[in-house]
């Protein structure tokens, strides 16, 4: 690949393409640099047009909102279900008005949002389904792989996912053709500047040309390289995921550890719980060397970027009480038992006021 001087948008991009389809069962997968630009090329080619509404949870990060800003549309929040952290339906029935006209659900953590009580409002409010599925390498919802229970949905392969890059990379997973000629127009300049006149969902939504978000050669030959272990990695991540459930059930202060729905089969990108005294338990793990995610410090809702929208504090509620509890302890697959023991000691000793 270095030899023969063909850096980006190469062969082993494509060949990537053809592994992923393999492994997900899409009929389609289109490379880019990022899994926001994923993200955004998706909205643009499912037909986005300029000021269309796009229902998203106020639970997630930041770039579930922030692609449909960037793809023309405007985001429209909605609460999450209390266990799972996916978009709750009833709150997107709730929220949805006469120019919304997409819902993107996001997966997070383990497994995917509730899809089949979210296509029944979907069906009956005319939205078409976009799935953020970045975190969802490996997740299947009733035997189907995240990406593939709407029109489209996207993979990040930043380094620290399930299956991670070297750096920034990702990928749209469609059964749609039409979509996936269109996301591939649309990540290499419109391919050249050519008109998109040839893709109708697309000139008339957008008004706008390609980028560039190419997917680089080096970042698919490690994605490659890396695939091949990728299903004896899930299954280690779901081994610390059952011992780290085992050694915390009934801990005082733990007040919720991750619970995979029937129908679904989780992969654990991170393992999520929700406590008491959240950042208190941070710190202590932090003194001891133990480093935590904090998922999500601010909802969405709230963030400064959309304060125009008008929402408060107290709009969302199971959005804003995950915010405060939720954190991820430390989970990769070379992580050995032991250690999975030591954090465990050491959150016991936090609510049992011990130093240990």
């Amino acid at each position: 690949m270095v030899r023969n001087g063909k850096f980006s948008h190469g062969h082993k991009v494509a060949e990537l393409e053809r592994a992923l389809a393999d492994y997900t069962g899409a009929r389609h997968v289109v490379g880019v640099n990022s899994g926001t630009d994923a993200l955004v090329l998706l909205l643009r080619a499912a037909g986005l047009r300029p000021g269309d509404e796009v229902v998203v949870p106020a639970f997630s990060f930041i770039a579930t909102a922030s692609s449909v800003v960037l793809a023309g549309g405007r985001p429209v929040f909605a609460d999450i279900e209390p266990t799972g952290y996916g978009i709750s339906p009833g709150s997107v029935a709730a929220v949805a008005g006469p120019r919304t006209r997409f819902v993107m659900p996001a997966h997070l953590f383990w497994h995917t949002a509730d899809m089949t009580a979210l296509h029944a409002v979907a069906r009956d409010r005319g939205l078409t389904v976009v799935e953020d599925s970045a975190e969802s390498i490996g997740v299947h919802h009733d035997g189907v792989h995240a990406g593939r229970l709407g029109v489209g949905g996207v993979l990040s392969f930043f380094p620290t996912k399930t299956l991670g890059a070297l750096g920034d990379a990702g990928a749209v997973l469609t059964d749609d053709p039409d979509i996936a000629e269109a996301v591939g127009a649309l990540r290499h300049h419109g391919r050249f500047g050519r008109t998109l006149d040839h893709f109708p969902g697309i000139a008339t939504a957008t008004g706008a040309p390609g980028v560039n978000s190419k997917m680089d050669d080096i970042q698919a030959a490690v994605l490659l390289a890396k695939l091949g272990r990728l299903d004896e990695d899930i299954d280690r991540r779901a081994a610390l995921a059952a011992r780290y459930t085992e050694r915390l059930a009934g801990v005082p202060g733990v007040r919720r550890l991750p619970s995979v729905r029937p129908g679904v089969r989780g992969v654990f990108y991170v393992y999520v719980i929700e406590v008491e005294r959240r950042d208190e338990l941070v710190a202590h793990l932090a003194a001891r060397g133990i480093g935590t995610e904090t998922y999500y410090p601010t909802p969405l809702h709230l963030q400064p970027c959309f304060a125009g929208h008008g929402h408060r504090s107290g709009d969302f509620p199971n959005a804003e009480a995950a915010c405060r509890r939720t954190v991820a302890l430390p989970l990769y697959p070379d992580l050995p038992e032991a250690g999975v023991d030591a954090v465990c000691a050491a959150v016991e000793g936090f609510y049992a006021g011990r130093a240990a």
